[in-house]
Formats: structure tokens, C-alpha cells, sequence
């Protein structure tokens, strides 16, 4: 490409971002207001979370002359994936019945998944109807008015184990499930999102309390995709996850992996430095570059700099910390 061809690409392209970038900044949509933007630069949050979820700063990276047509055409693609809503889908393709000594009951499989395109990262939990009974009852004191006119099924006498029945519950509880979803304050809050992430991040976190760090590790990376969709508005939500798979990749022995996934937990407390997951992931991160050989001296300015502002209190560490998560 001549040097003319190529300086009218690059005109072309800056065009294209400004429209992009106008149009998602301009009278945006009750979804597009709570996409966080490209993590190009920390932004500075409100330390009142539920207005983090309400409220995003506007500060992006703004196209120039002095970026590449490669760096063009990547912000282009960031913005345009920026615009576009980002819904979950609920979908229930199985059962199956479950017998204990006393005791027998249908498991629902729940597949979660992104709509819009092919989502390899989909999420699959199983829900008992006492779980779906729970969620409702829960949901009913704080959102009676929303839910006044939402059918749950009953439970009935007999039949509970009929094809018939469970089938008919399957339709029901995707109808319900995908209602939720529909209600922003329904699914935004707490105990929609324990009922979806809650039962396998206890499982998680027994594990990890139990040395069985391989197994945490792989429920842990499977649940932080849809915690992460489920509280985009509040990304500080899913730090305690960040850090327990820190620490289960640091007691492996994977340091590059634990510094990785510091780095983000780090990168969503920019901001909230008094948050109690703070100094003790900034003295892992210390730790795990010196091991790694990265440069550490940034990090340790940090901890120093919050030293000077804090009162002399008892900070646990990470793991003394992760292992305090979901007890019951």
C-alpha cells in the first residue's frame, strides 16, 4: 500500500472509531450504561458499589493520529463490541433423578450462556426445585410488587417424578429464570446471583480449605466466567474469586498463572485501596514477581504508599483470607 492509500485508510478508520465512539456515548441504553469500557486505564468508581453498577466513567482511550492502522482497527473492534448488548440466556435441556436413603429429588440442568454469537464459555449448574422454591421465597420479600403477577410451580402431592410433571417444570423454571433476568434491580441483586454462583463457590472454597487445591481451581474457572457476567456493573464483586484462584495457582506452584490472575483481581481495586482483599494481594503480587523477576518496585511503592494512610492494624493474608470465604 502507498504512503497516500495508507493515510486515507487511517483517515477512514478514525472516522469509523469517532461515529462508533459517539454513538456509545450518546443517550446510551439501560445496558449500555452498566458495559464496562475497555480496561485501557483504571477507572476512578464511586466507593459505593451499587452506584458503580448505576454510574461508569466515560474515560476512554481517544482515537489519534499518532496510533497505528493495526491499534485503529483493535479499538474500533473493543468499541463496536462495547455497543452491542450483552444478554445471558437460560436454557434447561436435561434432568435427572436423585435417590438417597431417605430422600429423593429432580435435578434441573441449567446451561447459561451469552446470546448474540457462539459462546464457548457457557456456564452449567445444577438446581433442585427446593433451590428454585428458596430463590422465589427470598426474591418475594424484597421484590413482592415486581413479582406479583410471576406463576411459580406448585409442588403437588403425587406425580412430583412423572415425565410429565418434570417436563412441565422444565418449561417452567426457563420461562422463570429468563423473567428474572428481565427485571434489572432482580438481576442485579444478591440473591439472584448466589442462587446462580452461590453452591459451587461453597464447593470451591471447602475445597480449597481442604488442601484440595486442583479440584478448587477447576470449579473456581468455571464459575468466574458468569460471576463476572453477572456482576458487570461491579466488577470489585469478583475479586475474592480472583484471589482464591491466586492462591490455589500459587500453592500448585503455577506463579505465572497466580500472577495473571493477580494482575486482574489488582486492576478492579485500583480504586478501592481500603478494600480488606488490598494490601494482602499487593503482598502476594510483590512476592510473585520477585519470583518470576518482574519488576516489583511498583507494587511495592503501592503497599508503601498504603501503609503511610492506614492505621497500624492486623492484615491477614491472601490465603488466611480466601479460606474465611463462605463459611457458613
Amino acid at each position: 500500500m502507498d504512503q497516500d492509500s495508507h493515510c486515507t485508510a487511517e483517515r477512514e478508520l478514525l472516522e469509523a472509531v469517532s461515529r462508533i465512539t459517539t454513538s456509545s456515548t450518546t443517550n446510551p441504553s439501560d445496558e449500555e450504561e452498566n458495559q464496562p469500557k475497555a480496561e485501557i486505564s483504571c477507572q476512578v468508581r464511586k466507593e459505593n458499589p451499587e452506584k458503580d453498577d448505576m454510574q461508569d466513567s466515560s474515560a476512554t482511550l481517544s482515537p489519534n493520529s499518532s496510533m497505528t492502522t493495526k491499534e485503529l482497527q483493535e479499538y474500533w473492534r473493543n468499541e463496536k463490541r462495547q455497543c452491542k448488548q450483552i444478554k445471558l440466556l437460560f436454557e434447561i435441556p436435561s434432568t435427572r433423578i436423585v435417590e438417597h436413603h431417605l430422600s429423593k429429588y429432580v435435578m434441573y440442568k441449567i446451561i447459561i450462556l451469552q446470546t448474540g454469537s457462539f459462546d464457548s464459555n457457557k456456564s452449567v449448574i445444577e438446581r433442585r426445585y427446593s433451590d428454585f422454591e428458596k430463590l422465589h421465597r427470598n426474591l418475594l420479600e424484597e421484590f413482592s410488587e415486581e413479582l406479583e403477577d410471576v406463576t411459580f410451580p406448585k409442588k403437588t402431592l403425587t406425580g412430583n417424578f412423572t415425565e410429565e410433571i418434570i417436563n412441565e417444570r422444565k418449561l417452567a423454571f426457563k420461562d422463570y429464570l429468563r423473567l428474572l433476568y428481565s427485571m434489572k434491580y432482580i438481576r442485579r441483586s444478591k440473591k439472584f446471583i448466589d442462587f446462580l454462583t452461590r453452591p459451587e463457590l461453597q464447593e470451591a472454597y471447602g475445597c480449597l480449605r481442604g488442601g484440595q487445591y486442583t479440584k478448587a481451581l477447576e470449579i473456581l474457572l468455571e464459575v468466574i466466567g458468569l460471576q463476572e457476567r453477572l456482576t458487570r456493573g461491579n466488577p470489585v464483586a469478583v475479586v475474592p474469586t480472583l484471589c482464591a484462584i491466586v492462591v490455589c495457582h500459587k500453592d500448585l506452584e503455577n506463579p505465572a498463572s497466580a500472577f495473571e490472575y493477580g494482575e486482574k483481581a489488582l486492576s478492579r481495586l485500583c480504586v478501592h485501596t481500603s478494600h480488606r482483599y488490598y494490601m494482602p494481594l499487593l503482598e502476594t503480587m510483590i512476592a510473585l514477581a520477585y519470583e518470576l523477576g518482574k519488576d516489583f518496585l511498583s507494587l511495592q511503592e503501592k503497599l508503601e504508599e498504603w501503609k503511610t494512610k492506614k492505621d497500624p492494624i492486623r492484615v491477614f493474608t491472601l490465603k488466611e483470607l480466601a479460606v474465611r470465604e463462605y463459611i457458613r
